[in-house]
């Protein structure tokens, strides 16, 4: 009797601990390429003349905004097409004040006080994001606006594009956690079609990006710049891991 209770209780402390461990040990998605290990820039296109700003630190990438480079984004070496892409990003710090950020309307219109004017707020503010096959235009946001990390900023304000493609590329929430903390973007791109989950929210849902190049290599963005050494516009302030992607 006392070597069946023995027994049970021990399965009782044993099924917990298997249940909560990893289906895959090596945290890598099943079917997954890894595009950052933690252990150096391979996959990946420093900018010449960068001059150690964008680096690696205990395993993630991380940049303090300041490249010495003519073009200084962090691209890849290998261009994508159709892909699944996991990104774990986090903005350090945001020591500049964006004193112009408007209020963005659920179809990615700005409300307007009574003069016909944008509002406008002020926000701590470090700007980065996600450039999808060679384009500018077509990033995925991450900064401290409140409408929410991952809009496509390129799509939403371009005057030419019709009020569905405006809507579709502005976020159905803010999931963003707070600064200094991990969020994680899943990041879906098939044909010209955008998916977006943040932190385990669908805030994009295949959204249109007409015009989107068939393929092209992704990046991460800088952006920020300096005059009389104090900020002047929102730096990219962020850390990078847990990069994977999967061709589709």
């Amino acid at each position: 009797m006392k070597k069946t209770i023995l027994l049970l209780l021990f399965l009782v402390i044993l099924l917990p601990a298997r249940s909560q461990q990893c289906p895959n040990p090596s945290g890598i998605p099943e079917g997954f390429e890894v595009l950052f290990d933690g252990e150096d820039f391979t996959r990946w296109v420093i900018p010449e003349g960068d001059n150690g700003h964008w680096q690696i630190i205990e395993g993630v990438i991380d940049y303090d905004a300041e490249s010495e480079a003519d073009r200084k984004d962090l691209w890849t070496e290998k261009t994508y097409k159709d892909f699944i892409l996991y990104v774990d990003w986090r903005i350090k710090e945001t020591p500049w004040i964006n004193k112009g950020v408007p209020i963005i309307k659920p179809d990615g219109s700005h409300k307007k006080n009574e003069k016909g004017e944008d509002i406008l707020i002020q926000v701590p503010d470090s700007d980065s994001g996600i450039f999808l096959r060679g384009n500018s235009k077509s990033q995925v946001n991450i900064w401290c606006w409140p409408i929410g990390s991952g809009e496509v900023y390129g799509y939403r304000t371009d005057a030419n594009m019709p009020p569905e493609v405006k809507a579709g590329v502005t976020p159905k929430m803010n999931a963003d956690n707070n600064i200094g903390e991990w969020n994680t973007f899943r990041i879906k791109m098939v044909g010209d079609r955008l998916t977006v989950d943040l932190n385990g929210q669908r805030i994009i849902d295949n959204a249109q990006l007409p015009g989107i190049p068939e393929s092209g290599p992704i990046a991460l963005q800088h952006h920020g710049s300096k005059k009389d050494g104090e900020w002047v516009s929102p730096p990219a302030l962020v850390q990078f891991r847990n990069i994977y992607i999967k061709e589709l």
